[in-house]
């Protein structure tokens, strides 16, 4: 698999379960998702999923996709797989396959996903998934996956969650552009005074640290982050049997 994100959250499996299985609960808290809805299907047939993606105000991007889980095996986990597609020309991912594998331990339960898809648009496409599109979809997986802990753990609605980021976000930025602002106002120290030289020696070191840690602070507890999640495997992750079966039907 090319992508690889896990997260430990604390919580009931079946509560973790519903959140990440009901397509009107997993697209409240997924980045990468705008809309999934579930299609009509027979009875023991897998199900087959409508997603869309809004990629700008006026572009939203679609694609269909086939997914089934299993609920109950002999090791206590629970796996879910899915393989997907988008014939949109504009939508770099072309198709893909992925699995999301749920494993109990004493304090919660290891949320992990692996995926991989193929981009189109040729060579331009190549170059612009490993540049740009990869490690967007890498990050956008792992500040999801963060979401979904805080909603999980701590009672912080996607919705919320996303208004928290934003507003830290806000911050950082008013931060950066009042300390990059007051490296360039030497000419006034003058108004100090005879404070001058010690306001010329003082500003300039507390405007780095105050930029330090707009760039490098640690973000609070109630904000998504994807630095929170691993980006790869302990061992070696292996895909499931289950995303072998989707990818049998073709």
């Amino acid at each position: 698999m090319g992508l690889y994100i896990e997260a430990h959250i604390r919580a009931d499996l079946d509560d973790l379960w519903a959140r990440t299985q009901d397509p009107s609960q997993h697209q409240r808290w997924d980045l990468r998702f705008t809309e999934i809805d579930y299609l009509p299907r027979a009875e023991g047939e897998p199900q087959r999923f409508r997603y869309a993606v809004r990629v700008l105000p006026f572009l939203t991007v679609s694609g269909t996709g086939v997914a089934a889980g299993e609920k109950e095996r002999p090791d206590g986990t629970r796996t879910s797989a899915l393989r997907f597609a988008s014939p949109h020309p504009l939508s770099l991912l072309a198709e893909g396959s992925g699995y999301w594998r749920y494993v109990p331990e004493a304090h919660g339960v290891r949320f992990l996903t692996g995926y991989d898809y193929r981009p189109r648009w040729g060579a331009f496409g190549a170059l612009a998934d490993r540049l740009v599109f990869r490690p967007l979809m890498g990050w956008a997986t792992a500040w999801s996956f963060d979401r979904l802990r805080l909603w999980l753990e701590r009672g912080i609605v996607p919705e919320r969650a996303l208004v928290n980021w934003l507003a830290e976000l806000a911050v950082r930025a008013l931060v950066l552009t009042v300390c990059l602002t007051g490296l360039g106002l030497e000419s006034s120290i003058h108004v100090f005074g005879p404070f001058g030289a010690t306001v010329a020696y003082l500003c300039p070191l507390l405007l780095v640290v105050a930029m330090s840690l707009a760039l490098l602070k640690a973000p609070l507890a109630c904000t998504p982050a994807a630095r929170r999640c691993l980006r790869a495997p302990v061992t070696q992750a292996r895909a499931p049997r289950l995303l072998h079966t989707l990818e049998k039907l073709g």
